[in-house]
């Protein structure tokens, strides 16, 4: 009985090590392994995922950031009223982020990975151009619009790894 657990628990181990390496493997193909690693780790999902489910994991990341930066732009629209024609049209493009090029992701990438990559980088497009929409150095959003796109960046090159 004893040997029949132990047996288990070293069979488990060694498949969560094996998931971990898929994990680690997968975010050395990256631009940004250290915030791939950070991004996937933070889900337990992602130790028994594979490349698409790895995929699935950061789409759903950027989708909370996007989400986030909403939340960011209607604190904004009170804190720096003078900038409500920049967070006016930023407010539009994380909608579309969120409404077109999320769910474009999430469906296309277990079929068509290409359609896939491409709302993956439009959604980095969309916050760079609501970025460039303000006054040098008046942007709310900077931090945000930079995370934005380095995780669309990295969520990319693991959509990549499917074509």
């Amino acid at each position: 009985m004893m040997k029949t657990m132990m047996m288990m628990v070293m069979m488990a181990t060694m498949m969560g090590v094996a998931m971990c390496d898929i994990v680690d493997k997968t975010c050395k193909q990256t631009p940004d392994y250290t915030l791939c690693l950070s991004l996937l780790r933070s889900n337990p999902s992602s130790a028994s995922a594979d490349t698409v489910g790895l995929g699935l994991i950061l789409i759903d990341k950027i989708k909370a950031l996007g989400t986030q930066t909403v939340g960011q732009i209607n604190v904004a629209y009170k804190t720096k009223p003078m900038l409500k024609r920049q967070l006016d049209v930023c407010r539009l493009r994380y909608k579309t982020i969120a409404d077109v090029d999320i769910h474009t992701a999430i469906t296309a990438i277990k079929g068509n990975p290409e359609f896939a990559e491409n709302a993956i980088v439009d959604a980095g497009n969309e916050a760079s151009f609501c970025e460039e929409g303000f006054p040098k150095g008046q942007s709310p959003l900077t931090g945000l619009t930079q995370k934005m796109n380095k995780i669309c960046d990295v969520t990319k090159a693991i959509v990549r790894m499917l074509l």
